[in-house]
């Protein structure tokens, strides 16, 4: 009987390289029509927040009394509001309001969250309690109470000292009291926002770290921060990106929803939220004016939603069957 002879090195040469979990990823969000859509949107707000300032027509804060509270046109594309000001404009640089918000208190707050919830979760025992303890009273307090009482604790305190340090140095720095209204969001937006990012790092570090690749790594002497950065975090990474997705979209409308209210961005610094309020005054007469920052708002969150949901499926594919 004759054998024949397998080219084994055809065979594996015939083998397709293999995919890695970040490329397959990137595949099936790819095939995700909605998260693609959504993801496409984000890119462009933020094309709009980057370069916003030199593609309108008009200074955000260039009042014309002759051209108070006219429709959308060619020449206004969002119309004006009652001082004359080109909402287009407006819109637009609320986009990057809005999106240093966003960028900004979520980072903080995921540095803060993966950093105490990694910790908590490795080392359990009373730092683990203290820790859940902070996160728990943290979410029990309602997140527009917290913010009130901070803006109303600090606010007044902090735009007295900027007043004297003009007056000291006459420094044209310490007159932008807009910085007091962006520290203070920053702050207590970013106070609000941590715990869930903990609880989630917690629950997959408690997942992790009996896995047996951390076993090796402490048996081979390796010190509880080397093993966190290097092994532990790395691999609870996937769930996170998909609640920051989530999480950038909700920053914007509690921004939103603070302005609004009077406790965020303050004029006449543009905010979809402060443009809505004033909107909402005049809404039965001049529609656009609530219209255009309501819309851009609501496009954004649909967006943010969409590729969240796209980036859950695509590195939870298991999840998501």
């Amino acid at each position: 009987m004759t054998m024949t002879p397998v080219n084994l090195s055809s065979t594996v040469a015939d083998d397709e390289p293999p995919v890695s979990l970040w490329r397959d990823a990137w595949h099936r969000l790819l095939r995700n029509k909605l998260a693609v859509a959504g993801l496409a949107v984000v890119i462009l707000l933020a094309f709009v927040a980057v370069f916003g300032p030199w593609l309108t027509p008009y200074d955000f804060l260039t009042q014309d009394l002759a051209a108070r509270n006219q429709a959308p046109s060619l020449a206004h594309l969002f119309g004006t509001d009652d001082l004359g000001r080109d909402v287009f404009s407006r819109v637009v640089y609320g986009t990057r309001t809005a999106f240093v918000v966003a960028i900004v208190v979520t980072t903080i707050a995921v540095v803060i969250g993966v950093t105490l919830g990694a910790m908590a979760g490795y080392f359990g025992g009373l730092f683990d309690r203290i820790v859940m303890w902070f996160t728990d009273m943290t979410m029990s307090v309602p997140n527009l109470l917290l913010v009130v009482v901070i803006n109303a604790s600090l606010k007044t305190p902090l735009t007295a000292w900027m007043e004297a340090r003009y007056q000291a140095t006459l420094n044209p720095f310490y007159r932008e009291t807009i910085w007091v209204d962006f520290l203070l969001v920053f702050g207590s937006m970013a106070l609000i926002s941590w715990p869930p990012y903990a609880r989630l790092v917690r629950a997959q570090v408690l997942s992790i770290r009996g896995r047996p690749y951390v076993t090796a790594a402490r048996a081979l002497g390796l010190t509880n921060r080397l093993i966190l950065i290097r092994y532990i975090v790395p691999n609870a990474i996937g769930p996170l990106i998909v609640s920051v997705s989530a999480g950038l979209g909700t920053a914007m409308v509690l921004e939103s929803a603070f302005s609004f209210l009077g406790v965020g961005v303050n004029p006449p610094t543009p905010s979809w939220g402060n443009m809505i309020s004033d909107g909402l005054r005049v809404w039965q007469h001049y529609p656009h004016l609530l219209a255009a920052p309501a819309a851009v708002l609501g496009l954004a969150t649909v967006a943010f939603s969409f590729l969240g949901d796209g980036l859950n499926d695509a590195l939870n594919p298991r999840g998501s069957k």
